[in-house]
């Protein structure tokens, strides 16, 4: 057998190595049960801003117990995304679990996968809810969720808690993620008609895996309200988080045109 022989390719002298994520890395934990989450963040961002993701330890029915459960094991899946190389951003992807497990016990559990870092920026679909109804000055929401009626408990008192009052919960009672994300656009874009009171500043569509995010728009012209959704807010939050990085993709409603 004739010994093989290995040619290496030459890069000119001094060529830089290209950065993957330039503008920006964000680190997504994503939840077990998750197939919403990363496309719809990935169709929104600029380019040179990437998303890598591990996932976290869940179980269905969404309930407030299984939410809880998930805590345990957020700072593994964090600590599991591109270890030993750099990160800008944190990202918790799920709204009802940091509505129930608490905003500030997230980001502690995130930033200890990176101790070294300290206060490591990190955001989760309620953080960046709250920050986009402040940048609207909304303070009466009306809700739309896919959660059963204790889940949407959870999440009313913890937007009660923050000063927002919500109005009215309208949702879809469902208890499995994998049927929040074959909810149709259609389905989210009717219900979002019949969920938005006129008093309410602006509506809210809550849940990473409902595919609400491409039909902002057509809701806006719709209702005549603003609107926001768990993973556009997180976008529009994760590139104000990043501060160098460029705007986000046009076509998602007033809150990236903003």
């Amino acid at each position: 057998m004739n010994e093989m022989q290995t040619v290496f390719a030459q890069r000119p002298p001094h060529e830089p190595l290209e950065k993957i994520g330039a503008r920006g890395r964000i680190g997504l934990v994503a939840l077990g049960t998750d197939v919403n989450s990363e496309t719809d963040l990935r169709r929104m961002l600029p380019d040179g801003v990437e998303i890598f993701t591990n996932r976290v330890a869940n179980q269905n029915p969404v309930t407030a117990e299984n939410l809880r459960a998930m805590a345990p094991d957020i700072t593994r899946a964090a600590a599991g995304i591109l270890p030993g190389d750099s990160l800008d951003l944190l990202i918790y992807a799920c709204t009802s679990g940091t509505a129930v497990i608490g905003e500030r016990e997230v980001f502690r559990l995130l930033r200890a996968a990176r101790p070294e870092w300290g206060e490591l920026p990190c955001t989760t679909p309620v953080s960046a809810a709250l920050a986009a109804l402040a940048h609207f000055g909304a303070k009466r929401i009306s809700l739309l969720t896919p959660y059963t009626e204790p889940v949407n408990r959870e999440l009313a008192a913890f937007f009660h808690a923050r000063g927002v009052t919500p109005l009215n919960v309208y949702g879809f009672g469902i208890a499995g993620d994998d049927e929040m994300s074959g909810v149709t656009r259609a389905s989210i874009v009717r219900a979002a008609r019949a969920a938005c009171r006129e008093d309410a500043d602006l509506l809210f569509i809550s849940c990473t895996a409902l595919r609400a995010a491409q039909a902002v728009e057509e809701i806006e012209t719709d209702i005549g309200k603003p609107v926001v959704t768990s993973n556009q807010a997180m976008v529009w939050h994760a590139l104000q988080l990043l501060r160098s990085s460029p705007a986000p993709r046009a076509g998602f409603g007033k809150l990236f045109s903003a």
